[in-house]
């Protein structure tokens, strides 16, 4: 095992370990506490969403450097949720490992799921109401409202498969975001290794399903007439899927078969 003073990042069979203990902490939470720090991720994943949406506001960048720009706004939200401690439902699906290793029941994992999801969803909805009323909207003479409404459009209007297979591949890298994350040993390290994989997510166009909790409804409340709950839920629905599949399967079940599987003793 690493030498516990050491500054090295974990090995990655050691973070495979740590993930499966978080998870068993995060599934045992009481309800309250999980709820409130559902909430807290839900809002900062909307402070990612309203940083990225000014940030990409007449940049004249380009096509490729705005969106890495606006990327890196973002990744505030997923360094607002990791340092600060926050309870994310895409992150959450890492709890597939301890679910796996027979740790925790299906019951439990899915009661996480659940709660932290609802929280997030209250959290980022009260997060587009209140910068709504706070008028941030009409900075530069309305143009963040015109950048608002043309990113929740082109989310509501993606196709069922499209939003499922970008909400896969979004899951994966922030999942793998958090995996660096728990490798790293200070504040600093965890940072940096949020930024290139939530970066890469956002510039490439992938669906975050907490992220679109914000950024549909407060492209609504800036005078989309193309968004409507049908539209929101349409979104969700696969993403969330997508979300599952990528964080939970691809990341997460995939890491414990090749580090877990036969340290738990629960191989056949």
């Amino acid at each position: 095992m690493t030498d516990p003073n050491s500054l090295d990042a974990y090995a990655p069979a050691e973070i495979a370990a740590r993930v499966e203990v978080s998870g068993v902490g995060k599934a045992n939470l009481p309800t309250l506490p999980m709820f409130v720090l559902a909430l807290l991720a839900g809002a900062f994943i909307a402070f990612g969403g309203m940083f990225f949406t000014l940030v990409i506001t007449d940049s004249g960048m380009g096509f490729g450097p705005q969106r890495l720009l606006g990327g890196i706004a973002f990744s505030l939200g997923l360094i607002l949720v990791v340092v600060g401690g926050a309870e994310l439902f895409t992150g959450n699906t890492l709890i597939v490992m301890a679910w796996a290793a027979r740790k925790i029941t299906t019951l439990q994992l899915l009661r996480n799921w659940v709660i932290v999801y609802i929280g997030n969803l209250v959290g980022s909805i009260a997060t587009a109401v209140t910068v709504y009323w706070s008028g941030i909207l009409a900075l530069d003479n309305g143009a963040v409202a015109i950048t608002a409404i043309g990113i929740a459009d082109a989310k509501v209007a993606l196709p069922f498969t499209e939003a499922l297979l970008r909400g896969l591949f979004c899951n994966v890298l922030v999942c793998l975001a958090v995996w660096l994350c728990v490798a790293a040993r200070s504040v600093v390290g965890k940072i940096f290794a949020i930024v290139f994989p939530i970066s890469a997510f956002v510039a490439l166009g992938f669906e975050h399903s907490v992220a679109n909790m914000y950024l549909i409804p407060v492209g609504w409340m800036a005078g989309s007439d193309v968004v409507t709950l049908e539209g929101l839920i349409g979104n969700l629905v696969p993403v969330t899927l997508g979300n599952i599949i990528g964080g939970g399967v691809l990341v997460a079940l995939v890491y414990w078969l090749v580090y877990l599987r036969h340290t738990d003793g629960s191989a056949g």
